[in-house]
């Protein structure tokens, strides 16, 4: 099952224009897919490279390219860092996680490239695995296809990763607002107990006191706000608490103590401890990524 932010961020605006503007900016496809080891392959959509999207037709070939995938992913899930593969075609494949709150959320998939010039002897040693997969296309076209993909430099392929790294963090910035937000398809009394929270955050906030706010008793309320937002009520506030605290600490001038009592908290440590789990750093870590 998908997690609520996945869907927020799919469904957002944000992602789209991003996946255009990188598209018109480098050539190259980009898709935001959920996390974890898929089943099927992912499609990269129309901006996907030709040759990939004709082998995929092969069930060998999909076979393949979803191999590819999965070992992206499984690299992922030791390391939550921007992972590469190299297909059975030779071309690479990128993975960016996209982190929220030290949870893996959402993968960036790209690329499709050769990092090195292609040669007539590599096609050819990939001619006899591709009509042993069925192959019933023009080979002349499939050829074209295949040396038309984009080669990059060592320089470009890191400037790539290096602009999908920052498009997954400010997505990781955006998908914590929107875990958060109200949402339009959600029971009318889970949306006036969000702003019931967000206009008491600083204050002592009880699922008891929420739950009366809405007229709803307290065992009904609990589960009619785990079902609709997929995290607990308790979560929920210690999230909006760190949203606050996020804001608070922009301000260079702002003591991590201050911001921790005005965003709710009642004691400095277990204010640390709230911020590492929902932010995936410390306060004063946030504090210095953000400057620079």
């Amino acid at each position: 099952m998908r997690s609520p932010a996945f869907e927020a961020l799919a469904q957002s605006k944000i992602v789209r224009e991003y996946e255009e503007a990188f598209w018109k900016a480098t050539g190259l496809p980009l898709k935001l897919v959920p996390e974890g080891v898929p089943e099927k392959r992912h499609s990269l959509g129309s901006g996907e490279n030709p040759f990939c999207a004709q082998v995929s037709r092969l069930a060998g070939g999909c076979e393949a390219c979803l191999k590819a995938q999965q070992e992206a992913m499984k690299k992922l899930g030791k390391k939550l860092a921007p992972q590469h593969v190299r297909c059975f075609a030779g071309l690479t494949d990128v993975a960016v996680p996209v982190v929220i709150g030290g949870q893996h959320i959402a993968t960036l998939l790209s690329a499709q490239v050769f990092r090195r010039q292609p040669t007539k002897q590599d096609f050819a040693d990939l001619t006899s695995k591709l009509v042993a997969w069925g192959l019933d296309t023009d080979l002349h076209r499939l050829e074209e296809a295949y040396f038309h993909t984009r080669v990059v430099t060592e320089e470009q392929f890191r400037a790539m990763i290096r602009l999908l790294t920052l498009f997954a963090h400010h997505l990781a910035e955006f998908g914590s607002r929107c875990i958060i937000a109200a949402r339009h398809d959600e029971p009318a009394p889970v949306a006036r107990a969000k702003e019931y929270v967000k206009d008491r955050s600083a204050d002592h906030v009880t699922m008891r006191g929420a739950a009366e706010y809405v007229h709803l008793s307290a065992f009904y309320f609990c589960k009619m706000f785990k079902k609709a937002t997929g995290m607990t009520f308790t979560e929920y506030v210690s999230r909006v608490r760190i949203e606050k605290a996020k804001n608070l600490l922009a301000n260079p001038h702002a003591r991590v103590s201050e911001v921790a009592f005005a965003s709710g908290f009642q004691s400095i440590p277990h204010f640390n401890r709230v911020f590492r789990r929902y932010a995936g750093m410390a306060p004063r870590q946030y504090r210095l990524s953000i400057r620079s």
